[in-house]
Parts: C-alpha cells; structure tokens; sequence
C-alpha cells in the first residue's frame, strides 16, 4: 500500500543494505517512522513490544528472525534457540508457532553453509504467499460488499471493523481491510465505522489506513457500535482473527466478542477475514483452549497521543493508585459469526465448513516446537 507517494509492506528486506525493515508501529498514527532489526532480541522486542502487531505479521517477522539469526549461529542449536526465544513472545497469534514450525521442518536437513539463504528465501516465500491470500480475502469479501451495494441503491455500504486488521497487522493488504480497499478500488460506495479499539487504540491505525486510501470512515468509541446497530447504520461487521479453531470460534482483540452480540441481536452479518496460517486445526474449544495474552496494565491505564505542542507521550487517565487489568483477545463462539472469509472462499463458522474448504490441511495437527 502507499504511504505518500510510496509503496510500502509492512516488513521488507533492503538487498542494498542487507537488512530487514519494518514500519515501526509504535508511533502509528502519530508519526511514520521505518526501523531496521538486527539480532534476535531485536526481533523478540518488536513482536513482543508491539512494534509490528497483527498475526500474519507476527509470523512474516518471526521467519525474517529466523534467517538473520541463522546467519549468525547456522548450527541446529541456533536454529532451536531462535525459535524458543521467538516462540515465548506472544502466546496468542497462532500465525507465530506456524511460521516457527515451518522454518524448522523446512531449515533441520540444509547443510549449515547454505542454511542462511535457504531461510532468508523461505522468509521471502512466507511474505509473498502472504500477500497473495489477502489479495484472494478482498475478491472474496467484496462480493459481499457488491451484494449489499446492489440492494441499496447507489447509497454507501456502512462497515463495522474492530481493532486494526489492516495492511500494516500483514504484510500487506490486510485481512478485514482487503475487501474494503476492493470495494474502493472497484468503485463502490463504503463508509466505515472504525472502533477506537482500547487500550492501545488501534483503530486509529485503520482510521490512518483508510484515509491514506480515500476511503470515507468515522472513527468511534468502542461502545458505539451496538448503538449504530439498533439504528440499522450497519450493513456488515467484518473483523480479523489472531487464531480460529477448527470448529469455527475465532480469538481476536478484546472487544470483538461484544461486536458479536450485538450484531447477532439486530441481525447484522458478522464475518472475520482470516488467512488459513491463521487456523488451529489442534483446536476445537476456544474458551477452552486459547491461551489468552495479559499485556502490561499501564496500557490501560496510560494513552498515548500528541501533545498540542507536538510532542507524542503517554498520559495516565487513571487514578494513581487504580490498577489496570488487561487481556488483550476474547473467544467469539462460532454461533455468533455469519461467515468466515478465507482465501479459497467463504465457509461457514463450522467444522464442516472449514474443512470442506481446506481438505488438505484439516487433517493437520499444530505440533509443538522442538
């Protein structure tokens, strides 16, 4: 996607430079800012700290990870090691263990001379396939969004997003935004209702996306959305996921399980756009099973933004002595979404259904990192 005049993804690897350069999503939307990572704590901070954020980019990193370390410690000890720092940053993407397993199952029989640019264009690979499924999300969501547009006659389909499941949360295009930009690209009229998203208010990245791209959107509090519902202002929700079970519940930003309700209560369509890496087939129950990350409670209690003399800081909004508590995904039991948007298509939020997409991988069981 553009930033200016430029085409960016998220995350890149500058051949000139020999190094991997990520947008540093710490100061989004405030200020646009491009980091270079080194070393594997570099890599490990910025999943960990949040300074590229989204499943599908989480994984993209980790496996860039992978090939810079391996050009340090090619050995399998530094294959292993890598891959245990890495794993233990975010326990909730799914994308992350998947990109980490395949490193490793494809990296353990290359002799460690060649095992360096064996990674970094398996990495390459990963960043590419990537794009592509996203690309595949927006031709499949938009028929959504054409199939509504039709019914209302030339007036402007109204979208609900929650959190930020955009070109910056992959590598590029995003998941719930592909189909948004489609719709746009394809001229057809959209607004969207971007949640705020708190604590860390990543509505207002896709508030800074979509504007970057024309396209017409609000930004609200989280606690509007219900209100718009009732009020027939929404035609569609769609949002992204960090995990999915095979049985079709979908683990995404806190918040996104009351969208559910919502909409399920005034009869809204409630998809989530999802890649397939973003499937855990060893998992059925997702109240059950989906470890679910606590993040620091000063995201809570602070909030970042832009001073009036410009300076960008943190401000608490808390009493002093008040304590944040701070889960940052909820589990929407598949009874509550219309559909889940796929690269191979739409399928039901059931096993059968996402099985019957995906033959080739419902059989596959996660494995853990050895």
């Amino acid at each position: 996607m553009k930033v200016g005049d430029t085409d960016y993804r998220s995350i890149w690897y500058d051949q000139a430079r020999d190094r991997v350069q990520i947008i540093d999503q710490r100061w989004l939307p405030h200020d646009f800012r491009i980091t270079s990572l080194e070393t594997l704590e570099d890599f490990a901070t910025a999943i960990r700290d949040m300074w590229v954020r989204g499943a599908p980019l989480i994984g993209a990193t980790a496996a860039y990870a992978i090939a810079r370390e391996l050009k340090r410690s090619p050995s399998d000890d530094g294959l292993a090691n890598a891959c245990n720092v890495l794993g233990a940053t975010r326990p909730t993407a799914i994308n992350l263990g998947w990109a980490l397993k395949r490193c490793q199952s494809a990296l353990k029989g290359i002799d460690e001379e060649n095992r360096a640019d064996q990674a970094l264009n398996l990495a390459h690979q990963i960043a590419d396939e990537d794009v592509a499924i996203n690309a595949q999300i927006g031709t499949h969501g938009l028929q959504l969004i054409r199939d509504i547009a039709a019914r209302k006659n030339g007036a402007p389909v109204n979208i609900l997003t929650h959190c930020n499941a955009g070109w910056i949360a992959t590598v590029d295009w995003g998941t719930a935004t592909s189909p948004m930009y489609h719709a746009q690209n394809d001229g057809i009229p959209i607004h969207v209702w971007v949640d705020e998203t708190r604590p860390r208010n990543q509505g207002a990245l896709t508030a800074w996306e979509l504007g970057a791209h024309g396209i017409s959107h609000s930004y609200i509090t989280d606690n509007a959305g219900g209100h718009l519902m009732q009020h027939g202002q929404v035609d569609i929700v769609i949002t992204g996921t960090d995990r999915t079970t095979r049985s079709g519940d979908v683990c995404n930003k806190i918040g996104t399980y009351l969208k559910a309700l919502a909409a399920f209560d005034n009869n809204v369509p409630f998809y989530v756009a999802l890649p397939s890496p973003t499937i855990d087939w060893s998992v059925s129950n997702g109240l059950k099973d989906i470890p679910i990350e606590a993040r620091p409670e000063s995201e809570v209690t602070h909030i970042q933004g832009t001073a009036r003399n410009g300076q960008i800081g943190d401000v608490r909004v808390t009493p002093e002595a008040t304590r944040g508590e701070n889960p940052a995904f909820d589990v929407t039991p598949a009874r509550l979404i219309t559909g889940l948007i796929t690269e191979r298509g739409i399928a039901p939020a059931t096993a059968d259904g996402l099985a019957t997409l995906f033959p080739d991988l419902a059989h596959k069981e996660a494995l853990p990192i050895t």
